[in-house]
């Protein structure tokens, strides 16, 4: 999925649960499945961000290297400026970019 994309809002918002819960018919469900959705997305961008700086590692960094490597902090701010994954689940929830289903017993 490419985060960049998102139209999420960068800060939090008010949303009005009783027309969120709509789908689920109940909103304990519904934020169950946002927080899902959450924890999925947030392990998403962990490991695009671990990848993208296992390029950065070196075996033996001396202090001008530390300070001059001007790559890694431009997406070290790139990966921060992104909305917050609860933020992004939400968005998706509200767009019907969401499946889930009732688990049956």
């Amino acid at each position: 999925m490419d985060f960049r994309k998102t139209k999420a809002p960068l800060s939090t918002i008010t949303r009005d649960m009783n027309s969120m819960c709509e789908p689920t018919g109940n909103v304990y469900e519904t934020v169950n499945v946002i927080g899902k959705r959450a924890n999925q997305i947030s392990l998403l961008i962990r490991d695009e961000l671990d990848q993208k700086l296992k390029e950065f590692t070196s075996v033996a960094d001396s202090l001008e290297e530390v300070f001059e490597n001007r790559e890694q902090i431009e997406l070290s701010r790139f990966y921060e400026r992104l909305p917050k994954p609860t933020l992004i689940a939400a968005q998706e929830y509200v767009d019907n970019k969401l499946f889930h289903r009732k688990a049956i017993k």
